[in-house]
């Protein structure tokens, strides 16, 4: 089945309260979707993380989201385009700081949240987010959902476009994430997800919520950090993806 990147949302604690276990994880992914202090994380929360990707040999992304940390990210926000591109520089040089102390760097970019999901079909916040990049380095690749409208933009714009699979998401019969707020949102059962990504490598389909196949593409599988069992989780994948005789290596 050849070769896979899995990747999680890190470094998403902030002050005392802690969410998630970042180091665990780190043992277990080749990519960390790191926040950049918008939606989470604080500066010694993101600066730990940093430096644990970099001794565990994990590949750090930027996690940017709305400026929105009491929601954590999850509330659309009608921002300008011009501001939230000017917000996405500012997260992609806050984390870089950070990255850059620790001994690794910034590698790729991902939306979180709210703002990735708006960006499936918000074109004028798409074309934000890719602006950003380029303006900040154009050789950064963008990770987002296959067919969505962030992906369309980084292609035209010359950027590196990855589609991702969310191992632990359920999926609408678009191929769009079930929202949050509705039922099979999320998946519990790990056996049930390894299972699921694996047909998903060996077919190019995922179930959707009313029981059609829907075809999906991916370069990059994601493993939430913040869900119940998630170590678990990602444990679980990684052993069946490697029992498969599948390589995790990052994209990037």
């Amino acid at each position: 089945m050849g070769t896979l990147d899995l990747n999680s949302d890190l470094g998403e604690s902030f002050g005392r309260w802690e969410l998630g276990d970042d180091q665990a994880m780190l043992g277990l992914v080749s990519s960390a979707n790191v926040a950049c202090g918008f939606h989470a994380g604080d500066p010694s929360t993101l600066r730990r993380t940093c430096a644990g990707a970099a001794a565990n040999g994990v590949v750090v992304g930027a996690q940017v989201a709305y400026a929105d940390l009491a929601g954590f990210g999850r509330r659309f926000i009608d921002v300008p385009p011009s501001d939230l591109a000017n917000d996405v520089v500012y997260q992609l040089g806050a984390l870089e700081a950070m990255c850059r102390v620790t001994g690794t760097a910034v590698r790729y970019v991902k939306p979180h949240g709210a703002l990735y999901n708006a960006t499936v079909h918000h074109e004028e916040q798409a074309a934000a987010v890719v602006a950003a990049v380029r303006d900040y380095d154009p050789s950064l690749p963008v990770l987002g959902l296959p067919g969505s409208a962030l992906l369309r933009a980084a292609e035209a714009a010359g950027l590196r476009a990855v589609p991702e699979f969310f191992v632990d998401r359920g999926y609408t019969p678009e191929g769009t994430l079930v929202s949050r707020r509705e039922p099979g949102a999320l998946l519990h059962d790990a056996d049930e997800a390894t299972e699921r990504l694996l047909r998903l490598l060996d077919e190019g389909v995922v179930r959707a919520v009313d029981g059609s196949d829907v075809p999906v593409r991916a370069e990059s599988a994601c493993v939430h950090g913040d869900s119940p069992g998630a170590v678990a989780m990602a444990a679980a994948v990684r052993a069946g993806l490697e029992g498969a005789g599948v390589t995790l290596r990052p994209f990037a």
